[in-house]
């Protein structure tokens, strides 16, 4: 049985979403999801995120987040402190990576660590020049030459 989606019929009627069908193959492709740690994602405004990611026993030191691009890598690691024997290891402190996939112009303002949780602030700020704007018909530019969108401009 065929469980992959076929995306083929979406790109006779869509262009420019090449990177959208490529995160949905790559999602359908994961097998194992690594669980740990645990996380959550909230939308706390119109165009406000935070993600928050249970780290219990990392410190400041020992976390590392970078965003390269559209993706948001968090990683951890510590030194293994071994004092005394352990009888039982519950509290994990085993390396980590995550990434999270983000979307075109979403940065992070900011990240906090405190009582065991790392907070993330994300904000989608869209650039004047993309968001929607109101063409009036037959109104001409001062120059007398018809209104013409400039596309030369490359958008971050």
């Amino acid at each position: 049985m065929r469980t992959e989606l076929d995306f083929a019929p979406l790109y006779r009627s869509s262009i420019g979403f090449d990177r959208v069908f490529n995160l949905l193959r790559n999602t359908q492709r994961l097998n194992a999801i690594d669980t740990w740690p645990a996380y959550d994602i909230a939308k706390t405004g119109e165009d406000d995120y935070r993600i928050t990611m249970a780290v219990a026993g990392f410190g400041d030191g020992d976390l590392d987040i970078t965003q390269e691009r559209n993706v948001l890598v968090i990683k951890g690691g510590k030194a293994d402190e071994l004092q005394g024997e352990y009888l039982h290891r519950g509290i994990a402190g085993r390396p980590f990576e995550r990434r999270f996939e983000l979307a075109d112009h979403v940065r992070v303002e900011g990240a906090d660590l405190r009582n065991g949780l790392l907070t993330i602030a994300l904000r989608r700020e869209v650039p004047e020049a993309m968001k929607p704007r109101k063409i009036e018909i037959g109104v001409e530019s001062p120059a007398g030459e018809p209104l013409r969108l400039e596309t030369d401009r490359q958008v971050a």
